[in-house]
């Protein structure tokens, strides 16, 4: 499996305009240590706080999606700028201190040189590896925006889309039906709270009560830990039951209709993704190099224009 990424890898920074200024050995002059010092911040947060490792993947597909993978879901709000951060669809994000620290560590190592931007990306991947998933190659040189609007996360891909809908905010990214299917599969891990999936479970549509497509002994066993009345302020349910953990689990229970948005379910769909959520679910390997291949073209979707001294604000 590592050869093959290595591989695809290669041909992906030879002949794709989106990571034309990206390289493997990009701080090896400039900052040998920079891939140390992130992944042992990474591992030192996630050892304290089980929800970090999700929280880190979850933050890396947020920034890239606006923008490209420059950052700006790191910045603060400031005046009357409302920031990527502070918008509904990023409200529970979380962990920025992690960022934080790595990024005071690189500043004492080797100020002014390792953009917020690559260390996302990097915390990311390590994020993944400490929970069980695949390691890659991390395509490096990320400069960081200087831009953050709350009004342009509209953009993001939202629990509800249909599998149309997911096709066009990928494709318009660069990213295929293969890469939708493999990315989706991050939702293995973290939590969600009932505001992402309650519209499944009580009046769905003028025919069902609930959504048809979902088990009907998992759709009761959500909507107990949804009530209408009395419901714990956080409340929800994991992504899947094993949710610290990078597995293939996401895609078998989406084939046992448990897939916990509209937007996993959606992916049976279609012949094409089904067969890759068929393929995924039987197969972890499979699943494993797929994101790694995808999440490598993703993360070379690049924006920026300065590397910032402080992750929150710009130079």
């Amino acid at each position: 499996m590592a050869i093959t990424i290595a591989l695809f890898l290669i041909s992906l920074l030879t002949l794709s305009p989106l990571s034309s200024s990206l390289s493997l050995n990009y701080y090896q002059k400039t900052c040998p240590d920079a891939e140390i010092i992130i992944a042992g911040t990474v591992k030192n947060a996630a050892g304290k706080e089980k929800t970090v490792p999700a929280a880190l993947l979850r933050m890396h597909f947020h920034d890239c999606f606006i923008r490209g993978c420059d950052g700006s879901v790191l910045l603060n709000s400031k005046g009357d700028n409302k920031a990527e951060k502070d918008a509904p669809p990023n409200g529970s994000l979380h962990a920025f201190y992690v960022i934080d620290d790595a990024k005071k560590a690189l500043e004492q190592h080797c100020p002014g040189v390792v953009s917020c931007a690559d260390i996302l990306a990097l915390a990311a991947r390590d994020a993944v590896v400490l929970v069980g998933g695949p390691t890659w190659e991390v395509p490096k040189g990320r400069k960081d925006g200087r831009t953050s609007k709350a009004s342009e996360t509209a953009q993001l891909p939202t629990p509800s889309f249909n599998l149309s809908q997911l096709r066009q905010s990928f494709s318009q990214r660069g990213l295929s039906m293969d890469d939708l299917v493999a990315l989706l599969g991050g939702h293995t891990l973290g939590f969600s709270h009932c505001s992402s999936f309650e519209n499944r479970l009580r009046n769905f549509n003028s025919t069902h009560d609930i959504d048809p497509s979902m088990h009907p002994f998992f759709a009761a066993s959500l909507r107990s830990m949804c009530p209408v009345k009395g419901r714990p302020k956080n409340a929800g349910a994991p992504m899947d039951p094993s949710s610290t953990t990078f597995d293939n689990t996401y895609y078998k229970l989406i084939l046992q209709g448990k897939g916990l948005f509209s937007s996993d379910q959606a992916l049976l769909a279609n012949p094409k993704t089904k067969g890759l959520v068929t393929k995924f679910a039987s197969s972890h390997e499979a699943f494993v190099d797929a994101f790694a291949k995808s999440i490598i073209k993703m993360s070379s979707i690049t924006g920026g224009q300065e590397v910032r001294k402080d992750c929150r604000v710009v130079n």
